[in-house]
């Protein structure tokens, strides 16, 4: 018998495009059951890593969203601590968890290497959906027309806009993973 899957839709934001040489500044997690429901959700702002230097093209445009800096900027945690919490919140979850994200490459590169930098593991394994993938599959369509600009609106939480703040990004993907699923008949409705 198959293991029971749990969904964790997770957003990161970031001081540039590669773990390492930049900084992951803050992470958020919405976990889902197989029927689409909230299990819980996770958030942390991280310190930077020790010798990273924030890109330049990445900082410039930080200065363009001043309230989502300031949110990802206080309360700031040692980022091993917050990974090995992270790790303690994904292994609580029921089921195998299965990361959500869109796009997953960016997102699932980051915590990837901070998991196993920090911890030594990644209880994701190397399970991670892209949400762009998913869309391109339910419209038919080609990948790199299957953007939000062309998702149907009905699949958009009515309430939650994308706002550089990762838990209540992760909470808007984890929405439009969910309304992608039912489309497609994999979750109930």
């Amino acid at each position: 018998m198959a293991r029971k899957e749990t969904y964790v839709s997770v957003d990161v934001e970031t001081d540039g495009p590669i773990p390492g040489p930049c900084s992951m500044l803050s992470i958020g997690a919405a976990a889902y059951d197989e029927r689409g429901e909230l299990l819980g959700t996770f958030s942390a702002n991280l310190e930077t890593l020790d010798g990273a230097v924030g890109d330049e093209k990445t900082l410039a445009w930080w200065k363009t969203q001043p309230e989502a800096w300031a949110a990802c900027r206080t309360d700031l945690r040692d980022p091993a601590e917050a990974m090995h919490d992270f790790t303690r919140f994904l292994d609580a979850l029921p089921g195998s968890p299965v990361f959500v994200a869109y796009p997953a490459g960016f997102d699932f590169t980051f915590v990837y290497w901070y998991l196993v930098c920090f911890t030594g593991k990644s209880p994701f394994s190397h399970s991670a959906l892209d949400l762009k993938t998913l869309a391109m599959a339910a419209m038919k369509r080609p990948y790199r027309e299957s953007v939000k600009r062309n998702m149907p609106r009905g699949w958009f939480s009515p309430t939650r806009r994308h706002a550089h703040v990762a838990l209540d990004d992760a909470l808007e993907q984890g929405e439009l993973f969910v309304s992608i699923a039912r489309e497609l008949g994999l979750m109930p409705r």
